[in-house]
């Protein structure tokens, strides 16, 4: 197979594999442990791990999937890369000046709007759900230290 033959699954694998093995060779630098006394690199080893063996499964898919031919080549998503960037940065200044709710909030309605498919009203909808959910999540049962609403800084 020539690099210009591989698809974009083989070199997705291939990167999935290469990122897990950095990552599960950099935590066996710290005290793994056991799984009833987890030390601090247990956890990064073990989405190592994960990562190689999903690029394995995603790679080797791509590798025997077949070619589809495009005549064009496709375009690039600028609005999306936009949106998704945007969505970073309001979610900083965001939990920063609002809290966890109005993060969520604004995280996953700018950044569903790099979906062509999303209208404003399914945007809308999905951002307020995920706002629902973090809150259950990680406002009560994890009890993060990010407050649920706040108006102002410091």
């Amino acid at each position: 197979m020539h690099a210009r033959s591989l698809n974009k699954d083989v070199w997705g694998g291939l990167l999935m594999i290469g990122i897990g093995i950095w990552v599960a060779n950099h935590s066996i630098s710290y005290s793994v442990g056991s799984l009833t006394h987890m030390g601090p690199g247990y956890f990064p080893l073990t989405l190592g791990v994960i990562l190689v063996l999903a690029g394995v499964a995603i790679g080797f898919k791509g590798a025997i999937a077949e070619r589809r031919v495009s005549k064009a080549p496709a375009r690039a998503e600028w609005k999306a890369w936009l949106l998704i960037c945007a969505s970073l940065l309001a979610f900083v200044v965001f939990a920063k000046y609002l809290g966890l709710v109005a993060a969520t909030v604004a995280t996953v309605f700018i950044s569903a709007l790099g979906d062509r498919a999303n209208s404003w009203r399914n945007a809308a909808i999905l951002a307020l759900s995920m706002a629902v959910v973090g809150t259950i999540i990680f406002g009560w049962a994890l009890k993060v230290q990010l407050p649920l609403f706040k108006w102002g800084g410091a």
